[in-house]
């Protein structure tokens, strides 16, 4: 075995009624993909996500798409990374058993990343508070009324914040799931996956806050 070899990483993805099927599909892609295309050592993903959602029952995103979840609350699987999509997140905003959950696991996880108004559910947990963040471009009004203390960025598709990223609405999320496919497993493994997607991606074209870092520049 190699010991510099990198270890393998397990995004934990909430999904919920009314989750937007591309703030969920579009950085499951994004990671998925790049866990075909790089494996470990005893060829298993390097990336790969599991689903966790309040109960077991399947959810129906929008648009009447329905997914079965992997894991519930009450199980908390072990994951590396937590990943919260958007979509209608009123109920789900209300649900103490979940922010609590939320809140929790973003303290365990080496990266939390919310997509579009999944950053309304990481508000509710405190988690960005001082902090700069985005959303969709429609709800960044709301963000910054409900959650003062954060610094809603109108500028940019996504925000690196250290141990939270943030993405603006739907596609944005795509662009942010490969800057952090780069920041972790290098660029060459995002523009790998991107091309696989036969999706247009330029960290260049896509700024977030701050730019990429040294170690993931084009």
């Amino acid at each position: 075995m190699n010991p510099d070899a990198p270890a393998p990483l397990t995004f934990g993805m909430l999904v919920f009624d009314e989750i937007e099927v591309l703030d969920m599909g579009g950085p499951f892609e994004v990671f998925s993909t790049a866990g075909r295309l790089a494996r470990t050592t005893t060829d298993e993903p390097l990336l790969r996500v599991v689903t966790v959602a309040a109960t077991a029952r399947p959810v129906r995103a929008r648009g009447g798409l329905k997914v079965v979840p992997d894991h519930t609350l009450e199980e908390d699987p072990p994951f590396d990374i937590l990943v919260i999509p958007g979509g209608v997140t009123t109920a789900v905003e209300e649900n103490a058993q979940v922010i609590d959950w939320l809140a929790r696991r973003h303290k365990t996880s080496a990266l939390t990343f919310s997509i579009c108004t999944g950053a309304f559910l990481l508000a509710a947990t405190g988690a960005l508070n001082g902090r700069p963040a985005t959303t969709h471009w429609e709800d960044q009004d709301e963000l910054a009324d409900r959650w003062p203390d954060i610094r809603v960025r109108r500028d940019v598709r996504w925000v690196d914040d250290g141990d939270i990223v943030t993405s603006a609405g739907i596609s944005a999320g795509i662009d942010a799931g490969l800057h952090i496919v780069g920041r972790l497993h290098g660029v060459e493994l995002a523009r790998r996956t991107a091309r696989q997607m036969e999706y247009g991606w330029n960290p260049a074209d896509t700024p977030g806050f701050p730019p990429c870092r040294p170690d993931v520049a084009p």
